[in-house]
């Protein structure tokens, strides 16, 4: 029994991993749509999605079976609850870089007047990416001080996209209306992107619950404790 738990724990995470990589596709193509303003590769990001969802589906079901047949105890346990939420944290990851791309596919629609993409986008994409890139790390590796550099890494996140917002409304919007349904579509872009920083940090929160079973959601002075 013991040996049959360890395979499909095996297997969960090397699906986790799977979903990981594609969501990071997701992330990566998204934001190369919205920089350039391509609706093809958008399009192509959002059917990407349905294999997302499917994978998503399947690691559910996967938890769900591992915690009725083997009833896991103590890290184990602690290992498929953090599955659970990192698997549902990462299809919202692909559900925004979605939305994103239909951002996309409305500033392609709204063609009269354009509005570049603020440099500080691009800048934001990257951390969105890293973040993500380093929360999956710390999951594998089980390395606590990877996590807590996200963790701390997303106060930078939310002032650049307070900045992108400040400049699209005081510098572009407020001065020509007619760049408003563009400059609306970045800003919402913006946001999105914040929000895939916000669901890095949640990762990161599990992978540390997982390894210390110490809880740092809504308590960040708690990331100074030793351990």
């Amino acid at each position: 029994m013991e040996i049959h738990l360890d395979q499909e724990l095996q297997k969960l995470n090397t699906d986790l991993l799977s979903l990981a990589a594609l969501t990071e596709g997701a992330i990566h193509k998204s934001i190369e749509a919205l920089k350039a303003k391509d609706q093809q590769l958008a399009e192509e990001c959002i059917r990407d999605d349905e294999r997302i969802d499917e994978l998503e589906l399947k690691i559910e079901e996967e938890t769900i079976a591992l915690l009725a047949l083997f009833q896991p105890m103590a890290k184990d346990l602690r290992f498929i609850t953090t599955g659970m939420r990192i698997n549902s944290e990462l299809e919202r990851v692909a559900d925004l870089t979605v939305n994103i791309c239909q951002r996309v596919k409305d500033m392609a629609a709204r063609d009269k007047v354009q509005v570049a993409p603020p440099a500080d986008i691009s800048k934001l994409g990257e951390i969105a990416k890293w973040m993500v890139r380093r929360a999956i790390d710390a999951f594998v590796s089980g390395d606590e001080n990877q996590a807590k550099e996200v963790i701390l890494k997303d106060q930078e996140a939310n002032q650049l996209r307070t900045t992108i917002i400040n400049h699209l409304i005081d510098d572009i919007m407020t001065k020509d209306k007619k760049t408003v349904p563009q400059a609306t579509a970045l800003l919402l872009a913006a946001r999105d992107l914040e929000r895939i920083c916000d669901q890095a940090k949640y990762i990161a929160e599990d992978v540390i619950y997982m390894i210390q079973a110490k809880v740092v959601k809504h308590h960040p002075e708690r990331l100074s404790e030793e351990t």
